[in-house]
């Protein structure tokens, strides 16, 4: 139920975001960004080496060939100059329109206005920048409430008490502090859980490995590990495996393969599912949409997470949830 409530409900802005738009090309068809003249998508994501940037790419290139797109996918690796010479080239080869998930929330602006003011229109996923008006959309996954429902699953397993240690992920990403913060606004509410260490990892599943050994070897009497997402809990793991604490609870956020697999064998509690695959498919037809006249009908746009835990991990496969049939 849950995946066709989100399907629908995303079809209905949708529906709704061309209707809008087609009264925006009739009254200020000058507004609409014309793109470079091509039948070119670019896409632009972080290292495919995290499946969940290589998910964006599949997608992306799935979805717009099937449109009548030439797809070219590039990975910036999280550095902004890097991602702004992608944009350069995908200005010079006068793409249609970018679909980006960004190398960071003020990093990112400059590029941005360089696409903006070369006519040619940005389509974020996944994370937002700290600016409006210059992407056509920010389609993100609601990573506060995620967060917060895969936290309520974690305090659960640690029976309300323990001492733990937090991952945190790229500290220049907007998600990363939108994570940690609902993560504690439910866990800061049970008085007898006690965050011992808090280091970011950067997304990264070898960094996290190392800060999680570090963190066992002068904590030892942790019992739980929160993370920023799934690359980093396999990460933390792999780790608690290794010095032989299997006793340790560890939460991601994403939705990832490699999770559900933990969560399978019983090595980690949980997880939540941003559907990139839908946010990303989203954004291509958005493009689609908005360069043939018709604009989205919001900038900003929220498509609700689905908690992951060892009850409902078979319904999950390729960041995709699917409801086992009545």
């Amino acid at each position: 139920m849950m995946k066709k409530l989100v399907v629908g409900l995303l079809t209905a802005a949708m529906v709704s975001s061309m209707a809008c738009g087609a009264v925006m090309a009739d009254d200020a068809s000058a507004e609409l960004l014309p793109g470079g003249g091509t039948k070119i998508l670019y896409c632009i994501t972080p290292s495919t080496s995290n499946p969940f940037f290589g998910t964006e790419q599949v997608i992306a290139e799935k979805v717009g060939e099937e449109l009548g797109y030439e797809v070219k996918c590039f990975s910036h690796d999280d550095d902004a100059a890097a991602q702004l010479e992608l944009f350069e080239a995908a200005i010079t080869d006068k793409a249609a329109a970018i679909i980006c998930d960004n190398a960071g929330a003020d990093a990112s602006i400059e590029a941005i206005q360089k696409a903006y003011d070369a006519g040619i229109p940005t389509f974020l996923i996944d994370r937002e920048i700290n600016q409006t008006g210059l992407a056509i959309s920010q389609i993100v996954a609601d990573n506060a409430q995620g967060a917060a429902a895969i936290a309520e699953v974690w305090v659960e397993a640690m029976d309300y008490a323990g001492k733990y240690a937090e991952l945190l992920g790229l500290e220049s990403d907007t998600n990363c502090h939108v994570r940690s913060e609902n993560y504690h606004s439910v866990i800061d509410e049970y008085p007898d859980l006690e965050m011992v260490a808090q280091q970011s990892a950067n997304w990264d599943q070898t960094e996290a490995y190392e800060k999680t050994e570090a963190i066992l070897q002068a904590n030892p009497e942790i019992t739980g590990i929160i993370c920023g997402n799934d690359t980093m809990a396999c990460g933390a793991v792999q780790a608690c495996t290794d010095a032989g604490r299997d006793d340790i609870k560890v939460i991601g956020l994403d939705g990832s393969d490699d999770a559900a697999a933990y969560i399978k064998s019983g090595e980690m509690v949980g997880t939540a599912l941003q559907q990139i695959a839908l946010i990303t498919e989203t954004a291509v037809r958005e493009a689609d949409a908005y360069l043939n006249g018709t604009a989205p009908e919001e900038e900003k746009q929220l498509v609700p997470c689905i908690a992951i835990t060892a009850d409902n991990v078979d319904n999950l496969s390729q960041f995709v949830y699917t409801e086992p049939a009545a």
